[in-house]
């Protein structure tokens, strides 16, 4: 046998390496969109289902390539199984490499495998051996029109998967809105404080809107009790803080790589009255509504108390936090 007897394999092995320095030199290349198709979805199935049964009498044609479809939908997911408990996790790179490695040990078992067969399933591709494998000559003319319609049934949804993978629709929009302790932490907040004492904490804003989006950030300090008993909250006192905007392009969410933020700021505040507060930070899109009632003063007796309520419910984009402010 010579090495056009392996050629399918051999191919397969190729196309599997290529993908490999595709994704690391040109990751965005339509090449790397097709060949990342067929590597997920026929090359795991293929080799495995030929080092299995590499003689010709076992399987006729048609079998072997539903057969390497249907093994490959099979065989991807588990290894995705397998990736979950190591501490690589499913991300591209070590799914890149597990497939890789998947296709050349089974690939080159097939060649060992089918060098050792008696009577060997080759593939050969020509006009004779397709009608000879859809028994065309036998056929009627109702069986020739279904099996076009089938073939083109099957090419048109093989196109249709491959331009939904190759374009697929945006993600869910959203945006990150996070507030961390003083040393970069989801930890550490400042919960106890004297009158008049400084206290920071880091606000992070991530736009993952697909467009973008100016921020309106609005902080209030305000005192208040949720009634169990009426299931109402009321607001004693409510006095704006500070404000600010900050406009922010579009950020990919990056699945593959390490969490890095987009935009951060140190925030540092004081309290100046004694009690027990929270401390609102309401996030407005593109525009904010005027605070309505006094510039300056409490805001609890006007409409402004709308705005927490808001955010209580779920209705606006928010953090808070509970801090206690004792006398010095």
């Amino acid at each position: 046998m010579s090495w056009r007897d392996y050629w399918d394999l051999i191919t397969i092995i190729t196309l599997s390496l290529l993908l490999d320095l595709l994704i690391a030199f040109y990751p965005d290349s339509l090449l790397r969109k097709a060949l990342g198709l067929a590597f997920v979805l026929f090359f795991p199935g293929y080799v495995f289902i030929t080092a299995l049964f590499p003689e010709k009498k076992e399987l006729d044609n048609l079998e072997r390539l539903a057969l390497s479809f249907g093994l490959s939908i099979a065989i991807v997911p588990l290894i995705g199984l397998g990736l979950n408990y190591t501490p690589w996790g499913i991300r591209l790179i070590p799914i890149l490499v597990s497939l890789t490695v998947f296709n050349l040990i089974f690939g080159i078992a097939a060649i060992y495998r089918r060098a050792n067969a008696v009577d060997p399933w080759i593939p050969r591709i020509s006009s004779e051996k397709l009608k000879e494998e859809l028994e065309w000559g036998k056929s009627s003319k109702l069986d020739k029109a279904l099996t076009v319609i089938l073939i083109i049934a099957i090419i048109s949804s093989i196109a249709t998967l491959g331009y939904v993978i190759t374009h697929p629709k945006p993600g869910e929009k959203f945006t990150e809105f996070y507030i961390l302790g003083p040393e970069g932490k989801a930890a550490d907040y400042p919960t106890e404080l004297f009158v008049g004492e400084k206290a920071r904490v880091i606000l992070g804003i991530a736009n993952h809107e697909y467009r973008d989006v100016t921020y309106h950030v609005e902080v209030w300090l305000v005192n208040l009790t949720y009634d169990f008993e009426t299931n109402e909250t009321i607001i004693y006192n409510m006095y704006i803080v500070d404000y600010f905007n900050v406009t922010l392009p579009h950020k990919p969410v990056d699945i593959e790589g390490n969490w890095t933020p987009q935009w951060e700021t140190n925030y540092t505040f004081t309290i100046n009255r004694a009690g027990k507060w929270q401390l609102w930070f309401l996030l407005f899109k593109d525009e904010r509504s005027p605070v309505p009632g006094p510039l300056k003063g409490d805001y609890a007796q006007t409409n402004a108390t709308q705005r927490i309520l808001d955010a209580i419910e779920g209705e606006i984009q928010s953090l808070k936090l509970n801090i206690e402010v004792r006398e010095i």
